[in-house]
C-alpha cells in the first residue's frame, strides 16, 4: 500500500478513537496491567533482577543527597547541564522503584523534585550557553536536551500519578508539563516540524505529555505536525528518514540516537491506542530499523564510525536496550535479539523488559546473526546504500563495509565510495568518525569542534578517492544531498562475496566506479580483500587514494626516509592542511605493498596500478593550534596527472606474532606477481598469484550475471 495512504488510514482511525482514550497510569513503558508480573519477574527472572537491584542502588543514592535544580548556565558538560540530566535518570529510577516496592518515598522524592522544576520553570529564559535564539532551550545549551529530559521525566511522572494530590498534579502540569508543551510547539514549533532527529525527539516529547496529560491536540501535533496536516510529524518522518530496510539516513551513530524517541513514542501510542497497530507501520519498518542497527555494528559492539560519530557507543547504551526490548515483546523479532539482550547485561525494567528476561531465563536466546547486506538508503530506497560483507564466526570475523549512500544531511561526510575494514576484533582501515568530545566543556562547550568541518567531513578524512585535493562536491552540503552514489553489484556467495557501486556527481567532470570483494581462496586462511577503484575523465587530474590504517607500519615494498624535521602541510584546505607529509616516494615499478601489524597480526596491501604511482606517508595534526585532532595515520596512493585511472589493491590477512614467546610467523604474507592487465568502462582484469597458484580476477561492469569472475 501507499505509504501516504497508510498515513491517512491511520491518522482517520486515531482520531475516531482519540476522544475516547482510557485515562490509566502508569501507561508509557510500564503498565498497569503487567504491574503485578514485572514485580514478580524482578524477584525470578536473573536480567530483570540485576537490571531492578541497579536501579535500587541508583535510586537509594538519589533520595540520600538533597534535591538540586539549578539555574541553568553551562554547556554540554558543565555543573548544570550534568545536574539537569542527573535530575531526570534520578526521577525515573525513583518513580520505577516506587512502582515495583511501593515505598511512598520514592514517589516523594520525584513529587518534591517535580514541584522545584515547577517552581522555577517559567522565570528561565533561553539558555545563556545557547549557539541561537531559535535553537537553545530553557534547561540546556540545545533544545534537544530539553525534549530528552522531558521524554524521561514524563515516565516518571506517569508512574508516580497516581501518589500525588490533585493540588500536586495540578500544580506540575500547569507551572511545569504546559508551559514546556507551549515552548516545544510554539517557540521551538520550527524544529517539531524538522525532518532530524531533533524533530523525532521533540515530537515524542509532546505526543508522550500529550497522553500522559489527556491533552489530544498535542498528541495529533506530534502525528501530523504544528499545522496539523501530516506534512511533517511523527509519521512522515518515519517516511522520510528510513529507507525501506530500516537504514536512518543519517547514518548508525544517529540510527542509534534517534531509535529512541522512535521506539518509545511508538510504545505509547500502542499502549493508549492497540488498534492502530503503530508497529505494524510501513511493512514493520521500526523493528526493521532496529535490526538494521545491530547489523551496522561490528563484532566488538561498536556502530561503524559512519557520518558524524562517536566512536565508543556501541549496542549497549541505553537507546539500543529500550530498542530491542520493545522490538522482541511488541513487534515479535526473532530470537537471536536475546542473545544481543545478554550482551547488555540489563533490561529496562518495563512490560518489555519482563518478556526479554523471561525468555532468556528460559532458554530462548541464541547467536545473533550477523548478514553481508545490501541496506537501501532513501526513504524509497532508491539513494544508494551501505554494503555489508562479512566472512567468519563472529569472535574472529572480517567485515568490509563500501558506503554508497546519500549524503545524510548535515551530519553526511563527503565520502562518497568509503570503505572500512575490521578482522580480528579491530578496526584495520578506519573512519575517523566526528571532531568532537562528547559533553566536555573545555573543549567547545561538548558540541561538534571546527575541525569536525576543516577535517573529519573532509574527502581526504576517509579510505576514497580525492580528485585534484578537493573533497566531494566541494564540501557543499546542498550540493551533495541533491545527489547519491548507484548500485552497480551485490553478490553474498560464500567464496566471492561482491559489492559495486558508481559515483558520477561527486566532481564534475570525472566518474568514479569501486568494486570491493572478499574473495577466499584455499591458499589463504583468511579472504582477501580485492579493491578496484576506477576513475575516468575526459581531463587530467591529480589522483589521491589514502589509507587510514591502525596499527604499526612494518614493511614496504619501497625504501621509506621520512622527513626528520621541519614537516609541512600536505595543502592548504579540503582537509589536507590538517595533513603532515611525513615521507614521499615516486616508485620505478607499476606497484608495491605496505605490511602493518595489528593486534599481533599482519595485513599487507598490495597495489598496482596502470602508470607508476607516487606513495605519500602522511599524518594527522597539521594546523592544529588547539590540539583538538586525534593522531593517526594513511599511506596514500597518488596518480599525479592523468586522465583514466585505475587502483588495485589487495589486501592479505596473514601471520601473527607471540610477544611473550618471541615467535614471528609468515609476516611475509603469500601473494605475489599481482598485474593490472587491462581496465576500461567494459571491463577490468587484474592477476596475482599465491603460493605460485596463479587467479585471474575479472569484473565485467555491463553484466548483470557474472559480474565479477575468479578463475585459476
Amino acid at each position: 500500500m501507499n505509504y501516504l495512504k497508510q498515513v491517512v488510514l491511520l491518522l482517520a482511525c486515531f482520531f475516531l478513537s482519540l476522544n475516547l482514550i482510557a485515562q490509566s497510569h502508569p501507561s508509557l513503558m510500564l503498565t498497569k496491567v503487567k504491574l503485578e508480573e514485572v514485580r514478580k519477574g524482578c524477584q525470578s527472572y536473573p536480567l530483570l533482577k540485576s537490571s531492578f537491584q541497579k536501579i535500587i542502588a541508583d535510586a537509594d543514592l538519589a533520595i540520600s543527597l538533597p534535591i538540586t535544580v539549578p539555574i541553568p548556565k553551562d554547556g554540554g558538560g558543565g555543573y548544570t547541564h550534568e545536574q539537569h540530566k542527573r535530575n531526570y535518570n534520578a526521577m525515573l529510577n525513583c518513580a520505577t522503584v516506587y512502582q515495583i516496592s511501593k515505598d511512598i518515598k520514592y514517589a516523594n522524592y520525584v513529587k518534591n523534585m517535580l514541584l522545584d522544576y515547577a517552581n522555577q520553570y517559567q522565570k528561565w529564559p533561553v539558555h545563556p550557553k545557547s549557539k541561537n535564539q531559535k535553537d537553545g532551550g530553557r534547561i540546556f545549551w540545545q533544545s534537544l536536551n530539553d525534549f530528552v529530559w522531558q521524554v524521561y521525566t514524563i515516565q516518571a511522572y506517569d508512574l508516580v500519578f497516581d501518589a500525588l494530590t490533585t493540588k500536586d498534579r495540578t500544580t506540575i502540569e500547569q507551572n511545569l508539563f504546559m508551559p514546556i508543551l507551549n515552548f516545544f510547539t510554539v517557540d521551538r514549533q520550527e524544529v517539531l516540524d524538522k525532518i532530524h532527529n531533533h524533530g523525532t525527539w521533540n515530537l515524542a516529547a509532546v505526543g508522550m505529555t500529550g497522553y500522559v496529560l489527556n491533552k489530544p491536540e498535542y498528541v495529533e501535533m506530534a502525528l501530523k505536525g504544528s499545522k496539523k496536516d501530516g506534512k511533517t510529524g511523527y509519521l512522515a518522518q518515519i517516511n522520510q528518514l528510513f529507507s525501506p530496510d530500516g537504514y536512518y539516513m543519517e547514518g548508525p551513530y544517529y540510527q542509534r540516537y534517534a531509535l529512541l524517541p522512535f521506539v518509545m513514542f511508538a510504545k505509547a501510542i500502542n499502549n493508549y491506542e492497540p488498534e492502530l497497530k503503530i508497529f505494524e507501520f510501513r511493512n514493520k519498518l521500526l523493528a526493521k530499523a532496529i535490526q538494521t542497527a545491530l547489523q551496522l555494528t561490528y563484532t566488538n559492539k561498536a556502530f561503524f564510525p559512519i557520518n558524524d560519530a562517536i566512536k565508543d557507543k556501541t549496542y549497549e547504551s541505553i537507546e539500543l536496550v529500550y530498542g530491542l526490548n520493545i522490538a522482541y515483546t511488541d513487534i515479535k523479532a526473532e530470537a537471536d535479539l536475546l542473545d544481543i539482550a545478554q550482551q547488555q547485561e540489563r533490561v529496562i525494567v518495563s512490560d518489555a523488559g519482563l518478556a526479554v528476561a523471561k525468555a532468556i531465563a528460559e532458554g530462548k536466546s541464541e547467536p545473533f546473526k550477523y548478514k553481508s547486506l545490501w541496506i537501501k538508503d532513501g526513504g524509497n530506497g532508491d539513494e544508494g546504500g551501505l554494503g555489508i560483507l562479512r566472512s567468519g564466526a563472529n569472535t574472529n570475523q572480517q567485515c568490509l563495509i563500501l558506503k554508497a549512500a546519500s549524503q545524510g544531511m548535515g551530519h553526511g561526510h563527503f565520502d562518497r565510495l568509503n570503505f572500512l575494514f575490521y578482522d580480528n576484533n579491530q578496526e584495520i582501515f578506519y573512519d575517523y568518525g566526528a571532531a568532537r568530545f562528547l559533553n566536555i566543556d573545555t573543549k567547545n562547550g561538548g558540541g561538534y569542534l571546527a575541525e569536525n568541518d576543516s577535517w573529519a567531513k573532509q574527502t581526504v578524512a576517509h579510505n576514497t578517492l580525492v580528485v585534484d585535493q578537493t573533497s566531494n562536491f566541494k564540501a557543499n552540503v546542498t550540493a551533495a544531498d541533491a545527489q547519491h552514489p548507484d548500485l552497480m553489484n551485490f553478490s553474498a556467495h560464500p567464496d566471492l562475496q561482491v559489492v559495486s557501486a558508481k559515483e558520477e556527481n561527486a566532481y564534475a567532470d570525472v566518474k568514479l566506479l569501486r568494486t570491493v570483494a572478499l574473495v577466499k581462496v584455499t591458499e589463504s586462511n583468511k579472504p582477501l580483500l580485492i579493491d578496484v577503484f576506477q576513475a575516468s575523465s575526459a581531463n587530467e587530474h591529480q589522483y589521491d587514494l589514502p589509507f587510514w590504517y591502525k596499527g604499526q607500519m612494518v614493511n614496504t615494498s619501497f625504501k621509506v626516509d621520512a622527513q626528520r624535521n621541519n614537516l609541512q602541510a600536505l595543502g592548504t584546505q579540503f582537509g589536507y592542511q590538517h595533513l603532515w607529509l611525513n615521507a614521499q616516494n615516486q616508485l620505478d615499478e607499476n606497484g608495491g605493498f605496505v605490511s602493518v601489524l595489528n593486534n599481533k597480526r599482519f595485513y599487507t596491501t598490495h597495489f598496482v596500478s596502470d602508470n607508476p604511482l607516487q606513495v605519500k606517508l602522511v599524518s594527522i595534526g597539521a594546523n592544529d593550534p588547539e590540539m583538538n585532532l586525534v593522531d593517526g595515520k594513511a599511506f596514500m596512493l597518488t596518480q599525479p596527472k592523468a586522465k583514466n585511472q585505475t587502483f588495485v589493491n589487495i589486501t592479505e590477512t596473514h601471520g601473527n606474532i607471540d610477544p611473550i614467546n618471541e615467535t614471528v610467523s609468515a609476516a611475509s604474507g603469500n601473494l605475489t606477481d599481482l598485474k593490472l592487465i587491462s581496465s576500461d568502462e567494459n571491463k577490468t582484469v587484474i592477476s596475482f598469484k599465491i603460493k605460485d597458484k596463479k587467479y585471474q580476477y575479472q569484473i565485467n561492469y555491463n553484466q548483470k550475471d557474472n559480474y565479477v569472475v575468479l578463475s585459476q
